[in-house]
């Protein structure tokens, strides 16, 4: 059974200045990441700019990943589509390439109904054997509820996790805890934003983007190990640059890949377009945070 307990950051997609796939930097990312003690990853998410992506690059990627990684950490890879038939055929070949768990992030584009919704998660989940996490990101709109959980974990036996990025969730996570005993796992996305009362409610981890992710790691480790004071103030230092990349999507990618870059894990900040091009004061600003974080990285003893 895979047990996740940590940081999962989902790894972004590196492009060069022709907006071309940079593998290489790519990579570098995912070794990172597999070996900063943390709990596993995800791609290609949102965070991954995967509606950018064609299927050929998101396979090239998976593939990747999971060579690169070399069984160091969980991959979890993500099969988006607003097609139910499409993101299960996805599903079967992250599957079949070697991924330790599949994603999916429910469809937000239009209206769809609960019962709908269920069907798209179910189908999806039935398709494969490995464990499965289904992920709500809606932004402004409503998210799933404890009772769809609870039904789809009734329908599926490999639904082991799921992801919420909504605000004040904690009501929702005790109820899926009280009613499912841990048969499904939660974890907290939106950059960590609601990590701590999150895992006072017993969430088991938190998907961040990758810039800050070792960071976070630390403020989890405290967390769950009862030292809230140190938690609550590294988390403290983290939460400017945290609410300044989450006003705007596109924005916090361009500012995950900056920082990146400054970390010297990717050589480029390139975004695909269509993108929001930042003004000058708001890239001086930028600036100014990531200089605050890496000068948190430096008194956390973090390495590159």
């Amino acid at each position: 059974m895979l047990v996740i307990r940590g940081v999962v950051p989902v790894i972004p997609t590196p492009f060069h200045p022709d907006e071309s796939i940079d593998f290489k930097s790519f990579r570098k990312v995912v070794d990172w990441v597999a070996g900063s003690n943390l709990a596993g990853m995800c791609l290609p998410a949102y965070g991954s700019e995967f509606y950018k992506l064609s299927d050929i690059e998101r396979d090239e990627l998976v593939a990747a990943a999971i060579e690169v990684c070399n069984g160091r950490v969980p991959v979890i890879a993500q099969a988006n589509h607003t097609s139910t038939r499409v993101a299960s055929e996805l599903a079967r070949r992250y599957e079949a390439m070697g991924a330790d768990a599949v994603s999916v992030a429910i469809p937000r584009q239009f209206g769809a109904s609960t019962y709908d919704l269920l069907k798209h998660c179910e189908t999806i989940a039935s398709a494969v054997s490995c464990p499965v996490l289904v992920q709500d990101f809606n932004p402004g709109g409503s998210a799933i509820d404890a009772e769809f959980v609870v039904e789809l974990r009734n329908r599926c036996d490999n639904f082991h996790f799921v992801k919420f990025e909504d605000p004040m969730m904690i009501d929702k996570i005790l109820s899926i805890r009280d009613q499912l005993d841990g048969r499904v796992a939660i974890l907290e996305g939106w950059g960590g934003l609601y990590m701590l009362e999150g895992i006072s409610a017993g969430i088991v981890g938190v998907m961040p983007g990758a810039a800050i992710a070792d960071l976070l790691g630390k403020v989890f480790s405290a967390a769950d190990s009862g030292d809230s004071v140190a938690a609550y103030e590294l988390f403290g230092s983290l939460l400017p640059f945290i609410n300044f990349m989450f006003q705007d999507f596109e924005t916090f990618l361009w500012i995950e890949k900056r920082t990146l870059v400054r970390r010297g894990l990717i050589k480029s900040e390139t975004v695909r377009a269509l993108a929001r091009t930042p003004s000058s004061s708001v890239v001086a600003h930028v600036d100014h945070l990531i200089d605050q974080i890496e000068r948190i990285r430096v008194s956390q003893n973090l390495g590159q």
